[in-house]
């Protein structure tokens, strides 16, 4: 026999040998107050199936509340995302318009402009049409006064905010996923992913709303952890059950922080909105399952009389102030478009004469913005060449084309060149979305598993809300926002696939001792599948490279890269 000593409280997990004096006794890490406890579990073949007792004691989560192979872990990210920089920096200011700014940066680079002189605020419509909050514009100017007006200085706050997007999406799935590897196989899926490449190399927003609601999500899934280990802390203190809706959590400052990211988002766009709506319930949920999850008596009554409160402070009156700060410059100015509205455009009585007339002009600014957005409709005879509908966002079915140029162009080998940047999304990445969004939802529904519940639910704002007004003139640059959700589901995907990494016991001699031997097939085929699929991944993203950077192409080669006729 083999006797092992393990500390004092952990779990043990016995295989028992038919017909041999071998007993394996291996240490099991479980969180159960202290009570030794027997899994059940089976031994492989040839061993046959294991005996199994567990004892009466109330079962506890397993005190994982996070990574810990963390110098690991940042060197992974910062290797990544130093490779994410090379690929968003190289030539960022290629190409323009002979020198200005191209498709809808002729809107967002003045502007931008005109805050950096204009002290941070809009003061002259003929910039162009003001129907966006300010802080992307306000990003924007930032590049331009350190680089000036040039494509430098438009899109460098895209290409910086975007190569730290790769760095979060690192961060958020290794943290869910347990796994550094798993965390670096998204990072190189976002990478090489189309949609938030180009995103990052043009002076537009949406690359930043992507950035804020994505760091508002990692944000939520820090948050989840600590709730874990408080309530952990609190159970092993014997708190728990002294009421029957549970402890108090304390200041939560990685909730406050999402709920400040939020109103950055909306300061930004508004569909910033959809987040707040959809990760406020996101973290209800939480709440109510730590609370399960610990014995708490009450769960639901524990969460509403607990939690709810703090999550409606933390995550809509946070947004909300944030969103107002970030119109600061406009409440200072003189200039500010419609900041004197009340007492020209609005009357100054009336039933909201009581509030305060500075709030009443930003309402009546909103509102003009609003109006030029619902005046974008199909039905009103507005149509563009690239406009799409949501459903065709999931797979990219119909990208965006921002830049073309077929004369003076040169560089291709033969007397006639064209070059083009095109947002596409990777097809290797998005033409996978429904069955990964089929897995992500049988893992949530069947599993229970909440990684992928809560990846679906940030894909699921990022998407479902534009189906309500689908006569609105919509572009493919709307689905930015998913392309960090998807990204993540199908690296939780791949992880799956990988499988974990397990060493399997053969005897050595009929009655002798056991050694570990390398990895068993299961993983070994797993992790060739993946490297196969991120090989593909890469050489798609390769093949594009031309039709994303603007690079000198024949017309044959252009034509060769429209694989759909969609894409035309």
């Amino acid at each position: 026999m083999i006797v092992t000593t393990a500390p004092a409280g952990a779990c043990y997990e016995i295989h028992t040998v038919s017909g041999s004096p071998l007993r394996d006794l291996r240490p099991r890490t479980a969180y159960d107050r202290g009570v030794t406890q027997v899994t059940d579990q089976r031994a492989t073949a040839p061993f046959g199936p294991v005996p199994s007792w567990s004892s009466p004691a109330p079962r506890r989560p397993h005190p994982d509340f996070g990574p810990t192979d963390t110098l690991r872990g940042w060197l992974v990210t910062a290797f990544l995302t130093v490779i994410a920089a090379v690929t968003r920096f190289t030539m960022l200011n290629y190409p323009t318009d002979a020198g200005t700014p191209v498709f809808d940066e002729k809107h967002y680079a003045p502007q931008g402009w005109q805050m950096l002189n204009g002290g941070w605020v809009e003061d002259n419509p003929g910039y162009g049409l003001v129907v966006h909050p300010p802080i992307g514009k306000q990003l924007i100017a930032v590049g331009e006064a350190l680089f000036g007006y040039n494509g430098w200085g438009w899109r460098f706050a895209s290409a910086f905010l975007g190569t730290v997007l790769i760095l979060l999406v690192i961060r958020i799935v290794r943290r869910l996923a347990r796994s550094t590897l798993v965390g670096a196989i998204a990072g190189i899926l976002l990478i090489a992913d189309g949609t938030t490449f180009v995103s990052s190399r043009i002076g537009m927003l949406d690359i930043f709303l992507a950035f804020f609601v994505t760091a508002a999500f990692g944000c939520l899934i820090v948050d989840r952890d600590e709730v874990r280990a408080r309530l952990a802390r609190a159970d092993a203190e014997g708190r728990i059950e002294q009421t029957p809706w549970g402890p108090r959590l304390g200041v939560r400052w990685w909730r406050f922080g999402a709920g400040v990211l939020l109103g950055l988002a909306c300061g930004t766009k508004w569909s910033g909105v959809y987040f707040i709506v959809a990760f406020g319930l996101l973290s209800v949920c939480f709440d109510v399952a730590a609370r399960k999850a610990y014995g708490v008596r009450r769960p639901w009554f524990g969460t509403g009389l607990r939690d709810v409160g703090p999550a409606l402070y933390a995550l809509v009156l946070i947004p909300i102030g944030v969103y107002l700060g970030t119109y600061w410059a406009w409440f200072a100015s003189e200039t500010g478009i419609d900041r004197y509205a009340v007492g020209n455009q609005v009357g100054v009585g009336g039933p909201f004469g009581w509030v305060p007339d500075a709030l009443r002009s930003l309402w009546f600014y909103s509102g003009e913005a609003l109006k030029f957005h619902e005046g974008l409709t199909n039905s009103a005879g507005n149509h563009h060449p690239w406009e799409s509908k949501p459903w065709t966002w999931p797979m990219g079915l119909r990208p965006m084309l921002y830049y073309y140029a077929d004369n003076g162009v040169s560089g291709c080998g033969q007397t006639q060149c064209v070059k083009a940047v095109m947002l596409i999304g990777t097809p290797a990445i998005w033409w996978l979305a429904f069955p990964v969004i089929a897995w992500m939802l049988w893992r949530s529904v069947v599993r229970r598993d909440w990684r992928y519940a809560a990846v679906l639910v940030g894909y699921g704002a990022a998407l479902l809300p534009w189906f309500l007004t689908l006569d609105r003139q919509m572009y493919y640059f709307y689905a930015v926002a998913l392309a960090p959700f998807l990204v993540m589901g199908l690296a939780l995907v791949l992880g799956d696939i990988l499988g974990p990494s397990r060493r399997t016991a053969v005897p050595r001699s009929p009655v002798g001792t056991y050694l570990p031997v390398s990895p068993d097939e299961r993983h070994a085929l797993g992790l060739l599948a993946v490297c196969i699929y991120l090989g593909l991944v890469i050489a798609n993203f390769i093949w594009l490279w031309p039709i994303l950077t603007a690079l000198p192409i024949t017309p044959g080669n252009w034509h060769d890269h429209l694989w759909l006729p969609s894409w035309r």
